[in-house]
């Protein structure tokens, strides 16, 4: 995406955004309720156009042949109650352009992977929400896209079953297919996705592969564990070694160093001091946690800026 813009009126819903997505790659979309995730699956979709800016799709220019080369499952579920589960199937195959042979073989083949054959001539509406969610991934898939777009796909899904799609995903993904997944779910993220781009009040404010921007956001906090107790002159070495203690119990304790000298010096402290030390681990920020400052960051910053304009 380059400089893409998309306006509904007076609300700005994509602000000159830009990003890409490498091919093959498990890529997260992320963002509150309203920044502007949507507008921007829309546009990929061609369900709507951009304003301004250019997308590209395997370096051309998105047009509307595209489509059959995408397959994207919305958060909300978009399948007609009263249609029994293969006829359903079978349409929105055609729809992607495969004939009705070969859209009944790839639905087949789709179904006994999840074992519910059984399913076929039960109406949508009999099933229950994580069995919808099944048939809409299906119907997500099996045109075999170049490029997936899942928004929340786990919805709905109990534990077995979203192990189940996670599975499928990969697989997916290791045949080539590109993948981007769309979630509030930040530790599904840090599962599945390397690459993320974080979207606010349709600005990309945070983007980048995972590992490196939990790197960037470290706090120098450490976790220290023992099987034989702290030392009980651990507060005063605090300003001696260069470390504040965030957090202690009777075997562990959470600290935050001033320089990684001091991770030496606070493990010889703990060996001279006769302690068995078990395990000594940096404390990197969660994505959940960068997306919250993240955001509150720029909120903030929206908020004085608004301020300052009101006061002239």
């Amino acid at each position: 995406m380059e400089n893409v813009t998309k306006t509904y009126g007076d609300k700005i819903a994509v602000d000159n955004v830009s990003f890409e997505v490498n091919q093959g790659a498990i890529f997260g979309l992320l963002g509150p309720n309203g920044a502007g995730k949507t507008s921007l699956i829309r546009i990929i979709t061609t369900i709507t156009g951009a304003d301004s800016g250019t997308v590209y799709l395997n370096d051309e220019k998105l047009n509307f042949d595209h489509p059959a080369q995408i397959g994207y499952l919305p958060e909300e579920r978009g399948l007609y109650k009263k249609m029994k589960v293969g006829d359903q199937l079978i349409y929105l195959a055609r729809l992607k352009g495969l004939a009705a042979v070969e859209a009944k073989t790839a639905i087949r083949e789709w179904m006994k992977r999840f074992e519910i054959l059984d399913w076929w001539n039960k109406k949508i509406g009999e099933l229950s929400k994580g069995m919808q969610q099944k048939i809409q991934f299906i119907a997500t898939v099996m045109h075999r896209p170049k490029l997936l777009i899942l928004d929340e796909p786990f919805s709905g899904l109990d534990p077995i079953n979203t192990n189940l799609i996670k599975d499928e995903i990969r697989k997916l993904n290791d045949e080539g297919v590109s993948i981007i997944f769309s979630t509030h779910r930040m530790e599904q993220v840090e599962e599945i996705c390397e690459d993320i781009v974080l979207i606010n009040n349709g600005k990309n404010i945070l983007e980048g592969k995972v590992a490196a921007i939990k790197q960037k956001h470290k706090q120098n906090l450490f976790s220290l564990v023992v099987s034989n107790g702290l030392p009980d002159n651990l507060e005063v070495q605090q300003q001696v070694i260069g470390f504040d203690i965030i957090s202690k119990g009777t075997n562990r304790v959470v600290v935050k160093l001033e320089n990684d000298l001091a991770s030496n010096q606070l493990l010889s402290f703990f060996l001279q001091n006769g302690k068995q030390i078990v395990a000594f681990n940096e404390i990197l920020p969660s994505l959940n946690e960068i997306f919250i400052n993240e955001v509150e960051k720029v909120e903030g910053e929206f908020s004085e800026k608004h301020k300052l304009s009101q006061n002239g």
